[in-house]
């Protein structure tokens, strides 16, 4: 069982101050980058809004509510995977100081879950607006042009392979037939009879070809749609005979669930009609298909987040698995933007598609300069506007659109490979606050130059 102890339980058990190495460690700890980090995050009131408990996790002595927290900035900050996590948090005692525990080398952590465990643990009680809340008033003092809003939006994509009807209903077939199988072995009846066999070799013969004719892929899509409704009608005659004798797990009936609403969505797809909210993974029912026509990709797979940026620093304005149009969402950037500076919004830079006339006539109303192209005749003062338009214009396109490729490169959010719809949403959480605090270490070293 591994030993791990809060930092503030340890005392120097060494007379001499030449030995004691953790004095030193600490020292080396606090001029590194992520003693650096370390202080610009606020910890203590992050884990007292998110009322994370003392929960024991089978430890010994367990991770403290701000060690959790802790544990997902470093998870951001390093990219590695949990059993990776795991082992360099073993071994290095900065890791370990960061997060406020000692682990003794002798009792090392060795289930890795454990990082999983708080994952789910704090994207449970995770609330973007109450931390970004808290975020942005322990930062508030190191930012300038607090009267600047810059606004965009961009795809975080889940870590899936690239979703086809035949690779979903073959999925969606795989796991129904294993399950109808071993509810028959378990009541000692004989299978039901069907075509999984043939379908499993056209399949295979299928995936085979390097070139596939339209009229073979449609003549096994209809085979493998006829199959899946069989096989649905097969388990629902067993469960009504036999029911009462299986025990089904809530996984169980939420894929089952799944399965049958992609049987129904493939049916009208193969009929030619449209299909609105469309399943494309069976594990990750809440992703469906984003359109954002770029050149590179098309369509995307993940969550949407529409973003604001404030002096370099980002926050999430709204979060959804389904495309929305961010165009509509300026006033509510603005809000936000108020709310959190407590400061009044002088100038807006977003993206054409925020150019719409009910945000031009709200920024008008309200004296909001944009970086939005010119309608009408020109002003007596064009040329001033022009080139407010201009700075405001370039500031959004390097800053807020290269901090977009800065979170996804260096902060695990190219892939997002979380399991569930909350932990997702904890991923991006802290991915885009992880580099906002990178951000702030000079801010805040800048800031205290000054005040010098």
């Amino acid at each position: 069982m591994a030993k791990i102890q809060n930092i503030s339980e340890i005392h120097p058990t060494l007379g001499f101050p030449e030995f004691d190495i953790l004095e030193k460690y600490r020292k080396s700890f606090h001029a590194s980058e992520l003693g650096s980090l370390h202080s610009v995050f606020p910890f203590e009131s992050i884990a007292k809004e998110t009322g994370l408990s003392q929960s024991r996790l089978g430890r010994r002595n367990c991770f403290s509510p701000s060690a959790k927290i802790a544990l997902m900035v470093l998870k951001a900050y390093t990219g590695f995977s949990d059993r990776l996590l795991v082992e360099h948090l073993n071994g290095n005692i900065h890791y370990q100081l960061f997060c406020g525990i000692m682990i003794d080398p002798s009792c090392p952590i060795t289930n890795y879950k454990i990082i999983s465990a708080i994952r789910n643990e704090v994207a449970s009680r995770l609330d973007i607006d109450s931390l970004q809340k808290i975020l942005a008033s322990h930062w508030k003092p190191y930012l300038e042009n607090l009267h600047v809003c810059m606004a965009d939006a961009t795809c975080y994509e889940s870590h899936m392979r690239f979703p086809t009807d035949m690779k979903l209903l073959w999925e969606s077939i795989e796991w129904l037939y294993r399950h109808v199988c071993m509810h028959c072995g378990k009541l000692g009846i004989r299978r039901p009879r069907n075509k999984y066999t043939d379908v499993a070799a056209s399949y295979l013969s299928y995936c085979k070809k390097r070139k596939r004719k339209a009229s073979r892929t449609r003549m096994l899509k209809r085979r493998m749609i006829r199959l899946l409704e069989k096989l649905i009608m097969q388990r629902d005659d067993i469960h009504r005979e036999h029911g009462s004798l299986l025990k089904y797990t809530q996984d169980y009936q939420k894929r089952l669930s799944i399965i049958s609403k992609v049987l129904v969505q493939e049916k009208k797809l193969f009929e030619g009609r449209k299909v609105s909210d469309r399943i494309v993974s069976i594990d990750r029912h809440y992703v469906h298909p984003i359109v954002r026509g770029k050149e590179v990709k098309s369509v995307e797979f993940g969550a949407k987040v529409n973003n604001i940026q404030i002096d370099g620093i980002s926050f999430i304005e709204h979060v959804s698995f389904k495309a929305f149009n961010e165009g509509i969402r300026l006033k509510d950037c603005i809000h936000m933007h108020q709310k959190l500076m407590n400061v009044r919004v002088r100038c807006v830079a977003a993206d054409s598609i925020y150019a719409n006339n009910a945000n031009r006539k709200f920024c008008t109303k309200y004296g909001i300069s944009t970086s939005f192209v010119r309608k009408g005749r020109a002003a007596k003062d064009e040329a001033v506007r022009k080139a407010l338009r201009s700075e405001l214009s370039r500031e959004r396109a390097t800053r807020l659109e290269g901090s977009f490729g800065t979170q996804k490169q260096h902060y695990s959010l190219s892939k997002i490979k979380a399991r569930n719809r909350k932990t997702e949403i904890l991923w991006i959480f802290f991915g885009i606050h992880t580099a906002n605090a990178i951000l702030m270490i000079d801010k805040i070293k800048n800031g205290q130059k000054k005040a010098a």
